[in-house]
């Protein structure tokens, strides 16, 4: 680790090899960084995370480090760069997130869009294969909203026989879509 002597007084604490050096750098700045971190961060955790990242970074990379200001404005320059990464990175994984998020809920649109029509194309052709006149008569209460009373008047039937009608149509289909149903009412 080169340091300029001359703008450092905290070099001088330091005692003569590198991992001493570091041991006692890590005691020092360690807590007033992880405080540090934190104003940027807003979790102890992550701040903690931060800083013990950078001590590492800065011990693997001491050969090659010159620092041409003052060590503590290095230290937490540095922290602070850290932050600003980890800040861009969270922004960035927050945004592919929501990307990702927006996208399971159009999958689970699409699938409820495809279970609908299924379900309608199930519905159609279970009505298509009633009996003509249970068919006419569901349809007719059903897709027309006509009341029973009005379907027994135009076609001159009772409204007994209206309602037996319609509610053989509706077994027809609770048989047919009861795989799709869970409980549902038609």
């Amino acid at each position: 680790m080169k340091i300029d002597k001359a703008n450092n007084k905290d070099i001088s604490a330091f005692g003569s090899s590198d991992m001493e050096t570091f041991e006692v750098l890590f005691k020092k700045y360690y807590p007033p960084l992880v405080a540090f971190a934190y104003k940027y961060v807003s979790d102890l955790e992550i701040a903690r995370e931060i800083v013990q990242d950078f001590f590492t970074r800065f011990y693997e990379k001491r050969n090659t480090i010159v620092i041409d200001t003052s060590l503590k404005s290095y230290l937490y320059r540095s922290v602070t760069n850290c932050c600003i990464n980890y800040i861009k990175q969270r922004n960035i994984q927050d945004k592919h997130l929501k990307i990702l998020e927006h996208e399971r809920v159009n999958v689970d649109n699409l699938e409820n869009e495809i279970y609908t029509v299924e379900l309608q194309h199930k519905i159609f052709r279970t009505i298509e294969k009633m009996p003509s006149k249970c068919k006419k008569i569901f349809m007719m209460n059903r897709f027309e909203g006509l009341k029973n009373e009005e379907i027994a008047l135009k076609l001159q039937l009772s409204k007994r026989t209206v309602e037996t009608q319609i509610s053989k149509a509706i077994k027809i289909l609770r048989h047919e879509l009861k795989d799709y149903l869970s409980g549902k009412e038609v």
